[in-house]
């Protein structure tokens, strides 16, 4: 079974967090939601509380497929002031594993060098942040090992491709027609 985590820091925007969480699970894919925080709880950028699994000390990265960023402010810029976890978003990218970024988290990858040659998306206003990328302006954008998308409401295409890079299309696809979710004929 393919492994990842998504990463929850104070002010992460709760749809790009959890919409993942939930899809994710939904086809079978062991995904972890890791406090960034010190503490198991962690507050969205609009009062949200939820209950992690686990910490980023804690974590086995070893295990890992793939890492996830939900956007949301002040929440991605939390996240690039944990060393633990911009190390590891490097060695991950270095390596060819998948690193997935969603609104203003692109920016967290930008910054670290990762998307400097690849295609990738973020939210309106953050494309100066990507450097070296080819900006795209599309829902999601898959370039290699890089998944991005630009908001809250790609959610559900951001996790269809996080799904499909872990598991199939038909998996996704599977999982997306479960939740009523609008399935172009492309998609079959």
């Amino acid at each position: 079974m393919k492994k990842a985590a998504i990463f929850f820091a104070e002010g992460y925007e709760e749809i790009e967090a959890l919409t993942v969480v939930d899809l994710c699970r939904r086809a079978g894919i062991d995904i972890q939601m890791v406090s960034v925080t010190g503490s198991e709880y962690v507050t969205s950028s609009h009062q949200v509380c939820v209950r992690t699994d686990t910490q980023v000390e804690a974590l086995d990265f070893e295990q890992l497929d793939m890492l996830i960023l939900p956007g949301g402010m002040p929440g991605t810029r939390n996240l690039e002031q944990v060393p633990a976890l911009t190390e590891q978003l490097k060695r991950f990218a270095a390596d060819g594993k998948y690193v997935c970024a969603i609104c203003a988290a692109p920016s967290v990858l930008g910054h670290l060098g990762i998307l400097k040659g690849k295609k990738a998306c973020c939210y309106p206003g953050f494309e100066k942040d990507l450097a070296g990328a080819e900006i795209t302006y599309l829902a999601c954008t898959v370039d290699g090992n890089v998944i991005t998308a630009r908001g809250m409401g790609c959610a559900i295409e951001f996790s269809k491709a996080i799904i499909t890079a872990l598991q199939d299309a038909d998996a996704a696809a599977k999982v997306l027609e479960s939740v009523i979710y609008r399935i172009s004929e492309n998609d079959r």
